[in-house]
């Protein structure tokens, strides 16, 4: 009856692991959802160039002038301050709707939506390999969690 035990809780242990990873690419996966819908699904929505005014700490502002007849000028939209070089620079973006918020929707802007997926990636990988035992599969995970946090950082700086 000793041994039966042991494997069960061996089980279940690997189960708790594995629920515990999927909640964490599960989480990512949403945090990254809330923007990254916005620049894969542009259809419908008011596309445009956002000119840079200013920057603040953690937003820039600037005026949208649309691509599109159905879309409206607009000053005094904000975009992350992560994805612009600062006054004066040129932006494709998308405006969030029911928002003052635009989002940038060239590649860079893409990459960079889906960095919170990147972060749980590393911090899944770090769960498999070392809970659940599978170090391959980690790997991979922790590489595809670098390469698409080194790319979003490259695609921005360069």
């Amino acid at each position: 009856m000793g041994e039966s035990a042991v494997g069960l809780l061996l089980v279940a242990r690997q189960a708790l692991l594995g629920l515990v990873t999927l909640l964490i690419l599960v989480a990512g996966v949403w945090a990254s959802w809330g923007t990254a819908q916005h620049t894969l699904l542009t259809k419908g929505k008011e596309q445009g160039t956002l000119r840079v005014s200013s920057c603040g700490d953690d937003w820039c502002t600037g005026t949208f002038a649309p691509t599109a007849d159905d879309a409206r000028p607009r000053s005094g939209m904000r975009v992350d301050e992560a994805v612009a070089d600062g006054p004066g620079d040129r932006l494709p973006v998308v405006v969030k709707p029911g928002t003052h918020q635009v989002i940038r929707v060239d590649g860079a802007g893409v990459l960079h939506a889906w960095v919170p997926f990147g972060g749980s990636l590393l911090l899944a990988a770090v769960v498999v390999a070392g809970g659940l035992g599978l170090r391959r599969t980690g790997w991979a995970m922790g590489a595809g969690g670098l390469v698409l946090l080194g790319a979003s950082f490259a695609t921005l700086t360069f």
